[in-house]
């Protein structure tokens, strides 16, 4: 098998809501689906830690059709458990998204009230360039911007 690409990243949050303000609202992203799913039976049923009777599932994007999207999910009525985790952890530790302006992107979001966890000084490099930052999103889980060029 080839795999031709990531179609999507799924997150699970703790407060959908709130993850919109930061996805949505802050960083621009598109809502194109917003539903409730039964997760009691099916396939569903057996890929959870817990029993969850329903989701919610959000898709977001950069614009319809683009690939990959994000897919956030919480279940409403229900408290999850576990907690984000750092890059010297086992499991996916952030993604990452490619922008044209890093340096624009990281004050707007400063500006913003976002947090820059060791504020942009802790990325920019001896020549004084930054190429790349985290942020950390509502839930705790890093996200990263990069200009293409990072490893």
């Amino acid at each position: 098998m080839k795999a031709r690409g990531i179609s999507h990243i799924a997150v699970c949050v703790r407060d959908l809501d709130k993850s919109l303000e930061f996805y949505r609202d802050i960083l621009g992203m598109t809502v194109s689906l917003d539903a409730i799913q039964d997760t009691s039976t099916g396939s569903r049923a057996y890929t959870y830690k817990h029993r969850r009777d329903t989701r919610r599932v959000v898709h977001l994007s950069w614009g319809e059709g683009e690939e990959p999207y994000l897919v956030m999910t919480c279940h409403p009525g229900d408290e999850p458990d576990g907690q984000p985790i750092k890059l010297d952890q086992i499991g996916v530790s952030h993604f990452s998204f490619t922008v044209d302006d890093v340096v624009g992107l990281a004050n707007e979001l400063v500006a913003k009230g976002v947090e820059i966890p060791g504020g942009i000084e802790a990325f920019t490099n001896r020549d004084g360039q930054l190429s790349a930052f985290y942020v950390i999103d509502p839930d705790g889980i890093l996200v990263q911007f990069d200009s293409g060029s990072t490893a």
